[in-house]
């Protein structure tokens, strides 16, 4: 009763007035709608998808993005952590749903997301039995990755086109309007304050839309056909089974469980100054998997916790979740109504590249901020080192492993699983060392190279009963 007579902003329950909570709203929603929206967009760039087919791909994921945020703020029995979060479709899942779709389209990515969901839930039930399998020198490598592995798709766009072989691609122009949307949300993230500086990628996208639409590279085909309102309809975009994309997907979808649990401890920490509880991890994991696998029936891709979103809490430390709810409802309205939909769908190719490339770039940053949580001894550097290695080595010659089987190469063509599994396994298996422990190796290196036999070293007094 306490909690519902509440209207603080900074009391999880508190209900403050509409006027009050909708600015605060609006800075979650312009800190995550093009995250949510760019992911759709260029997968159904790489899978060949139609414009109908793209346009719904980017309803449905303003559709369950806001589903899945209000599981995670109104938790449904087990189902959700009762954090302030808010979670969307994201990036990570881009590079594996790159490789699979370039192979079995859409339907195969949507199929494989199932099982990408399943294994979700399984991860939520065992967390605190498993989660000591993925330290921070594990998550923040798969991290780095991700991040790494992004870069060649935001150069791309900036020049132009997903396709390298595009009509223009590289053209002066395309780098103007893309060097210049950079340029804006570069000043806005640095020079700006209050609602400019958070809504830095909004307002360099303005200006590059702007831009863009004077050199005539705005097409409004797409808004002109799409209708106003869209219901859902499961099984509208297909979907198939291939053993080599739900692979793929599953590892993806169980190293994304790993940056739920960071994120969702850094916002109990940050927002609410106190541990993340067992039940509410479990619950944010379970819930996130019902949402990927629910969410694939009806073309969602996978959704995730979105870090940016966290900071807002972290530095704000307004945590009402009717604050948070508002963005819920209107991302569920946005999905709702593919009028707007199909305006995302107008942005251009250096429009997207320029505004999201210092995205790619934080996210390559929070994998180093990961990484240097545990110490970076020998054993760990090793780990991060072979692990990023071997994933962008592969991904940067991708005609290495041209002559293996097809499933080989699914699973060996996305830099993220490449990364996942070799930092994995190396953790199970190289020796727990610290850095005490290597440097104490170090010292009996040395005195056995001296010709010292002792294998410990010695203190005083034991030198004196030797001696004596």
């Amino acid at each position: 009763m306490k909690h519902n007579q509440s209207k603080s902003v900074f009391d999880y329950y508190g209900k403050p007035s509409f006027g009050k909570a909708l600015p605060l709203s609006f800075q979650h929603i312009l800190a995550m709608i093009m995250g949510a929206v760019t992911p759709p967009l260029i997968v159904a760039g790489v899978a060949g998808a139609t414009a109908q087919e793209t346009m719904l791909l980017v309803q449905i994921a303003l559709f369950f993005s806001g589903v899945s945020t209000l599981l995670q703020l109104y938790p449904v029995g087990r189902l959700g952590a009762g954090m302030p979060t808010i979670f969307g479709v994201g990036f990570a899942y881009v590079p594996s749903l790159i490789a699979i779709g370039s192979v079995y389209g859409i339907p195969g990515i949507l199929g494989a997301q199932i099982a990408g969901g399943i294994a979700m839930i399984i991860v939520g039930i065992f967390i605190k039995q498993i989660r000591h399998l993925f330290p921070p020198v594990v998550a923040g490598t798969v991290v780095l990755v991700i991040g790494l592995s992004l870069y060649d798709i935001a150069i791309k766009y900036m020049a132009g086109s997903g396709n390298t072989a595009a009509e223009g691609f590289g053209s002066g122009q395309n780098w103007l309007v893309g060097l210049t949307t950079l340029a804006v949300v570069l000043c806005c993230s640095q020079f700006a304050k209050g609602y400019f500086r958070l809504a830095a990628i909004i307002v360099g996208i303005l200006v590059g839309y702007t831009l863009s639409f004077f050199f005539g590279m705005v097409d409004f085909t797409r808004l002109a056909d799409a209708p106003w309102v869209m219901i859902p309809t499961p099984f509208a975009m297909g979907i198939e089974f291939h053993t080599s994309a739900v692979i793929s997907m599953v590892v993806i979808c169980i190293v994304n469980s790993v940056q739920t649990i960071g994120d969702l401890s850094a916002t109990a920490i940050g927002g609410m100054g106190r541990e993340m509880k067992d039940h509410e991890l479990s619950g944010g994991l379970l819930g996130n998997g019902l949402c990927t696998l629910v969410g694939a029936l009806f073309g969602g891709l996978p959704t995730a916790s979105f870090s940016q979103n966290v900071g807002i809490v972290a530095m704000t430390k307004v945590i009402s979740r009717y604050v948070l709810g508002i963005a819920a409802v209107f991302l569920i309205l946005a999905g709702l109504l593919p009028k707007f939909g199909a305006a995302m769908t107008t942005i251009p190719y250096p429009v997207l590249g320029g505004a999201t490339i210092i995205v790619f770039g934080m996210i390559t940053m929070t994998g180093i901020q990961l990484l240097v949580k545990d110490e970076l001894s020998s054993r760990n550097i090793t780990i991060a080192a072979l692990s990023v290695a071997l994933a962008m080595g592969i991904n940067t010659v991708p005609e290495a492993i041209a002559l293996l089987p097809d499933t080989a190469r699914m699973l060996i063509g996305s830099p993220v699983i490449v990364a996942a599994t070799v930092a994995f396994t190396l953790n199970m298996v190289l020796p727990k060392k610290s850095l005490k422990d290597e440097a104490r190796e170090r010292e009996q290196i040395e005195r056995e190279m001296n010709g010292d036999t002792e294998s410990e070293p010695c203190d005083g007094n034991m030198k004196m009963e030797a001696s004596n």
